[in-house]
């Protein structure tokens, strides 16, 4: 994802957010041609607008109910992935993935009420009274969701007892850790298309795939991606070792490691996976959905997060759904063809694996 508009830099990058940042391609999702829509899965439920106030921010969301006359139905807090991501699971690279939507509508199918909500940043809640030129503390995305999580155990038609956070990509270490956010919670998780490494390290993969590719196609030369590499590395080097940036940094990873976004970055880059996973309270019930079509989170780096299962955190189960990308939508092996989303059905296969979770946990 290329550089937004403010408060980008406070906003964290992470998967899929450096190939934009550092290459151009010829055709993106936003200028390919379009054609039919797919249709959406499940069914939208009833939905209602809803707002709640954290510190400073009034944040903006939508609360779903599986049918009107719904009660003591289970609950599903829907945390989307990096950077200005909104409720649906959009944002300027991808408006039209739906993500958060998709799964919230699959779950209204389960009988599972959901709320998904617009972090600061993104959607309607903006940048509200805040500084556009101040960098958002990350500490205020764990209250953030925290305080979403307590709006949705308090809606009257919720079962308290039956909840569980869903959260997309980045969105999985809030998932993981809400147990610690909201004291005396235990909501079970499903972890969707999961980091499995430290935040850096699967940065740092990201961007050399990029640039080799680049490098093969002759959009940079030897020199020019040997530099990049390198630059990038340092600047890792110099994040986790709390040292200053080095003075000659490549300009186009000015926007991933300016010093508005180091503080974000340092922080999630402290949280490991594997270990996250293994301090889930030993009633936790977790599942793991991944793409094997995922371009930004690979199979290794869900086996690495799959070790922390096997040392604590309850019982786990992971499903691979084949031909499925880090969206959840349809994608063929041809990983040079533009994503086009909304032309790709969301996978077929998400839907039952959820079910049989649920049956499982409910």
């Amino acid at each position: 994802m290329g550089p937004v508009s403010t408060p980008t830099p406070s906003l964290s990058w992470f998967v899929g957010g450096v190939t934009a940042l550092l290459l151009t391609t010829a055709c993106t999702p936003a200028d390919a041609p379009s054609e039919a829509s797919a249709d959406p899965p499940g069914s939208l439920g009833q939905e209602r607008e809803v707002q709640f106030t954290v510190g400073q921010d009034e944040l903006h969301g939508t609360f779903t109910l599986p049918g009107p006359e719904a009660e003591a139905v289970p609950g599903a807090l829907v945390i989307s992935g990096s950077g200005p991501t909104d409720r649906d699971g959009n944002s300027d690279l991808r408006p039209d993935a739906d993500t958060n939507l998709n799964f919230a509508r699959l779950l209204a199918d389960s009988g599972v009420a959901t709320l998904r909500y617009d972090k600061i940043g993104s959607g309607e809640t903006g940048i509200g009274d805040r500084d556009p030129e101040e960098p958002v503390e990350p500490e205020a995305f764990d209250q953030q969701a925290a305080a979403a999580y307590e709006f949705l155990v308090d809606q009257p038609e919720v079962d308290p007892e039956r909840t569980l956070v869903l959260g997309h990509s980045e969105g999985a270490l809030y998932a993981l850790r809400m147990h610690e956010l909201v004291p005396g919670s235990s909501p079970d998780v499903v972890l969707a298309a999961p980091p499995g490494e430290r935040y850096l390290d699967i940065v740092d993969r990201q961007l050399t795939e990029q640039v080799r590719t680049a490098e093969a196609t002759g959009n940079l030369d030897v020199i020019e991606a040997r530099t990049l590499l390198s630059d990038a590395r340092a600047a890792r080097a110099a994040l986790r070792a709390d040292r200053a940036m080095p003075e000659e940094l490549a300009p186009s990873l000015a926007g991933l490691y300016g010093p508005s976004n180091r503080e974000t970055l340092a922080f999630l880059d402290e949280l490991v996976p594997a270990e996250l996973a293994a301090d889930l309270p030993g009633a936790t019930h977790s599942l793991v959905l991944w793409g094997e079509q995922d371009a930004q989170i690979s199979r290794e780096e869900i086996d690495g997060l799959m070790t922390g299962f096997d040392d604590g955190g309850g019982s786990v189960e992971r499903v691979d759904l084949p031909g499925t990308d880090h969206v959840f939508r349809e994608q063929d092996g041809d990983s040079t063809r533009p994503a086009v989303d909304e032309e790709r059905p969301f996978s077929p296969d998400v839907a039952p694996a959820l079910e049989s979770f649920l049956d499982r946990v409910w």
